[in-house]
């Protein structure tokens, strides 16, 4: 696979610049900043250096005079570096930090030097349709969007790995649970929450361990950057709405190759959480990467009307909601019209794998792919 431009900008001041394993930070990098000085924390020689002496990165930097950019590769190994980073940026005209990480868990422990605000915060996601020369829905269904996976011979391989992956080098390695089978137990059984409201009581239940340990095991997920949640909007509610978040697997790819599957499964069913999913990532990384201010809500009543998201921000009010149908049927508008009672200025649209662009009653029915290839920061989701 050739390389693939991306929508991130990487500001002129340090950075830190987070993102699951397989989205393509150190190639997007190394492609911007082909000048750079690199350092790979994964590569077991520098690791121990670092840890054992974080002072060394001043010789490093010393032996590399005139580099106006540092990348740093997962930095979360070597948190002690921070301190020596801080440091180094008060000083007059020091070099431009990028520091990558994958997991965000060792970042937000106490004590850690977060840079006093000396370096903004990017995030990386895997592949936004628009980014691509040629997208596929049928694929991306399929296998997701994550550059690793989609750059193998055999992406079914990658996905299948993936998961142990993060077993063997993220949560054993790191010590973040004792208990390796329940955590793999979990993976699988969060897999059937994918685009549904978090009940972790259940899925205690159903991994057979305690509701603080699953607790736990999602706060791992999001730590590691795979997963994250989506709250309930609020905002001048005029009707009661239920509490619980929703939660999302950070890929539609990985969330097939958790889901299991049987013959008590519809595929329908699989088809349309993967539908959901790989709606929910671009619309999170369209809100990453633009300059604007803009957050990302679902609606649910405690009557059960429910619109899968609402886009709120600078850019206005729109909510969404997605269909794994050819057609859009009346009653598939009758939550988003019970939302724009609520809220008249809001933009409504059903996305659907049809191939029609409609509009009915106020509501844009709107082909799923053609609006994922058109979502790009800083444009309007509704053209």
């Amino acid at each position: 696979m050739e390389f693939v431009g991306r929508f991130l900008h990487i500001p002129d001041r340090s950075c830190f610049l987070l993102g699951p394993r397989g989205t393509g930070k150190s190639t997007w990098l190394r492609d911007q900043f082909p000048d750079a000085l690199y350092l790979d924390l994964l590569d077991p020689a520098l690791h121990r250096s670092l840890s054992a002496r974080p002072e060394r990165l001043r010789d490093l930097l010393a032996g590399s005079p005139g580099k106006a950019t540092v990348v740093i590769d997962e930095i979360q190994r070597v948190p002690e570096l921070l301190t020596v980073i801080h440091a180094i940026l008060e000083e007059p005209s020091p070099p431009r930090f990028v520091l990558t990480g994958s997991s965000a868990r060792k970042l937000r422990r106490g004590g850690v030097d977060l840079l006093g605000g000396r370096a903004v915060h990017r995030t990386m996601h895997p592949f936004m349709a628009a980014e691509l020369p040629e997208f596929e829905l049928a694929r991306a269904l399929r296998t997701g969007l994550l550059p690793l996976v989609m750059d193998a011979a055999d992406p079914r391989d990658v996905l299948d790995a993936y998961a142990s992956l993060y077993l063997d080098e993220e949560v054993r390695a790191e010590g973040l649970t004792r208990n390796i089978s329940a955590f793999t137990r979990f993976l699988e059984a969060i897999s059937f929450s994918h685009c549904a409201q978090l009940n972790v009581s259940a899925v205690a239940r159903e991994c057979e361990v305690e509701r603080k340990v699953v607790a736990g095991y999602v706060g791992i997920l999001e730590d590691l950057l795979l997963a994250f949640r989506l709250p309930v909007f609020r905002k001048r509610a005029r009707r009661a709405t239920v509490t619980h978040e929703k939660i999302y697997l950070f890929d539609a790819g990985v969330f097939r190759s958790l889901r299991p599957k049987g013959p008590l499964d519809r595929p329908e069913e699989i088809d349309g959480q993967a539908l959901e999913g790989l709606v929910a990532q671009h619309l999170r990384a369209w809100a990453a990467y633009s300059r604007q201010d803009v957050n990302l809500f679902y609606w649910r009543t405690r009557a059960g009307a429910e619109v899968d998201f609402v886009v709120y921000g600078e850019s206005g009010l729109q909510a969404f909601e997605v269909k794994n149908a050819r057609k859009v049927h009346s009653s598939d508008l009758r939550a988003l019209r019970a939302f724009r009672e609520d809220y008249p200025v809001a933009e409504t649209a059903v996305l659907y794998r049809g191939s029609e662009r409609l509009r009915i009653g106020g509501v844009w029915c709107v082909p799923v792919e053609e609006f994922l290839r058109q979502v790009m920061p800083d444009r309007r989701l509704l053209a």
